[in-house]
């Protein structure tokens, strides 16, 4: 199988070319984001990537944030959201719970409390049912701030939110109404 840093580093280049960028490997993606797992695998050889479809089974299965997933008949993989490329992952509306979390660094609150949270590259703001994911996220760009996020309060004006197969909550954006940060709340 494979070790803990070499499914780490092919974690990470297909979180890169299935949400961000599919032609660095030569690959593509259909309007719903999925891909043949079969020419993903021929085309990771080519970047040094020396992987057979058990490997592969074990990165989707053991990454800690569920970030792809197989088709029903694992013929085809895809990420499972935070695309900048244009697809649509057929997630339907939800209510969300009354609150929940967003993790940032200490260097973008000050921004975030003028404008709100924004989607920016990608498809939707991503949300978290918990503040230790997102203090988690929040960590990968500094000293990590988790937000507290009224979604409840949001839902009820009318704002739309989805939840993903791995339990992300998306919405297009989170107004500074409906922000607080959480330390303020203990």
């Amino acid at each position: 199988m494979l070790k803990d840093a070499e499914a780490r580093r092919l974690s990470k280049f297909l979180s890169l070319v299935l949400r961000h960028k599919p032609d660095q490997l030569g690959i593509s993606l259909d309007a719903n984001g999925w891909t043949d797992v079969d020419t993903l695998l021929t085309k990771l050889k080519t970047k040094g990537f020396r992987i057979d479809r058990d490997q592969l089974q074990y990165v989707v299965e053991t990454n800690n944030k569920k970030r792809f997933a197989f088709s029903l008949d694992e013929k085809q993989i895809r990420a499972n959201q935070g695309h900048s490329v244009a697809v649509d992952l057929g997630y339907l509306q939800q209510q969300p719970p009354q609150f929940l979390y967003h993790g940032t660094a200490t260097q973008f609150l000050d921004l975030i409390l003028v404008e709100g949270l924004k989607k920016m590259g990608r498809h939707h703001v991503h949300l978290s049912i918990d503040d230790q994911t997102a203090r988690s996220v929040g960590s990968r760009h500094g000293r990590p701030v988790v937000l507290l996020v009224k979604a409840g309060d949001m839902a009820a004006d009318g704002h739309v939110f989805y939840q993903t197969d791995n339990g992300v909550w998306l919405t297009n954006y989170v107004p500074v109404a409906y922000i607080e940060p959480a330390n303020r709340l203990q």
